[in-house]
């Protein structure tokens, strides 16, 4: 179908280069909040995963281009990438002109110039695609940056994007100096249905369409939806695919191609382990209960969650047994840490009192009358933050953030946004 037959005076699905339109949804923008959550964050070390056409390179684009006006930022693409050309990318993205120089040289400028912005208040961002395809060489010049302070300050902010999960890479002895500075892992999510609409409809105003229902109807989106597991990328070429081959509008829901889907797209990939042996992406779960009832289920994707008997927890608990603000979960890396926040009955693990304690799959929880199931297939071992040196000062420095705030008056000022939550509010 030619463009002006569809209304269109710009192809609307763009497969390289800048996107005709930016099209903001839910799972994007809680990837912005998490990425100025790290790049403010004391340890400012942050990874995004997902899979391929997942909207990884849209979305970490646009952050870099709407933070290089207040700081230096460089985006670099890893794949293949070794020391030497590592070194000169991140320089040229942070304003150097480059004549031949060594790797050393080229080492030495970089770290100057990481502390120099960092004393004066401005410590540079790089951001590197496809981490996972590095050249061991470069990954060790990395860690090698990592390590770089001014007084008790990172002289770089580090975000790490890949398409599988990065938890074998990183908790390799080599990359200790990674590791200690990973505060938190997001996990890209897909466009739901209705995301999917919006989606295309704004894509294809922006192309000139006035009319975007005439060219793909609801149930064509639904469509485009269900075949692409709402993964931007996918959604993206399967429209275009369509585009081409109809003779006419309205795009018919049997003119959509059903594509094989790449690794963690699909609910039944979800549980799937990738080929390389590393672990599956997913964020945990907690399950309430009370007599056998489940009364509410959360998914963990935010760094975060407090439980209590006052209404402005994330898990709101209402039992006289209960504190006003009993225990939180903390993610730490790949690990999630439960911390009792000096509760009047105390938090028990599997029937044992505990003040701090890493979770670990299927573990039950006791608050009171109540029980937490903790529900996540990646917690495999406890001893997963001993020898940690960072962890005592992660786990401290949340402690105090959140009773600082508490003291204030509230959960309102804490700055974790909603999590998703199912199941009613228990009564």
């Amino acid at each position: 179908m030619e463009l002006g037959a569809a209304g269109l005076q710009e192809k609307p699905f763009r497969t390289h280069g800048r996107p005709l339109v930016f099209v903001a949804y839910a799972g994007q923008e809680a990837a912005f909040e998490y990425l100025e959550r790290i790049y403010d964050h004391r340890l400012g070390l942050g990874i995004v995963q997902g899979p391929p056409l997942s909207g990884k390179s849209t979305l970490l684009r646009q952050f870099a281009e709407i933070k290089s006006s207040d700081v230096a930022v460089a985006l670099v693409n890893g794949a293949g990438l070794n020391t030497d050309a590592l070194l000169q990318a991140a320089l040229h993205q942070f304003g150097y002109e480059l004549e031949f120089s060594s790797v050393n040289e080229l080492l030495n400028m970089l770290k100057v110039f990481l502390l120099q912005q960092t004393a004066s208040g401005q410590p540079p961002l790089l951001i590197i695609e496809n981490t996972h395809e590095m050249n061991p060489s470069a990954l060790g010049v990395l860690c090698e940056l990592s390590e770089l302070r001014v007084r008790q300050h990172y002289a770089l902010r580090l975000v790490l994007a890949s398409d599988h999960s990065m938890t074998s890479m990183i908790n390799a002895p080599a990359m200790s100096g990674i590791a200690k500075r990973l505060s938190d892992t997001f996990n890209l999510r897909p466009l739901t249905q209705d995301e999917t609409t919006d989606y295309l409809y704004a894509k294809l105003r922006a192309g000139g369409c006035f009319d975007p229902e005439n060219v793909l109807p609801d149930d064509v989106c639904d469509e485009l939806h269900d075949a692409s597991a709402g993964w931007p990328g996918i959604i993206d070429r399967l429209a275009i695919l369509a585009l081409a081959k109809a003779e006419y509008c309205p795009i018919r829901p049997e003119q959509i191609e059903r594509p094989a889907l790449p690794r963690f797209t699909g609910v039944d990939d979800a549980d799937t382990v990738p080929d390389d042996g590393a672990e599956k992406i997913g964020a945990p779960q907690v399950i309430l209960t009370l007599n056998g009832e489940t009364l509410r289920e959360m998914t963990m994707d935010r760094r975060r969650l407090l439980i209590g008997r006052s209404e402005h927890n994330d898990l709101c608990i209402n039992s006289s047994f209960v504190s006003r603000h009993h225990a939180m979960f903390v993610k730490l890396g790949v690990a999630t840490l439960l911390m009792d926040l000096n509760s009047r009955n105390g938090t028990f693990v599997n029937s044992r009192r505990i003040s701090n304690q890493v979770m670990l799959h299927d573990d039950i929880i006791n608050i009171g009358n109540h029980r937490i199931k903790f529900v996540d297939p990646n917690a495999k071992e406890r001893s997963v933050l001993e020898g940690v040196s960072y962890a005592d000062t992660v786990i401290m420095k949340d402690l105090s953030d959140v009773r600082r705030l508490l003291a204030r008056g509230g959960t309102a000022a804490l700055p974790i946004p909603p999590y998703h939550v199912t199941g009613d509010t228990e009564k």
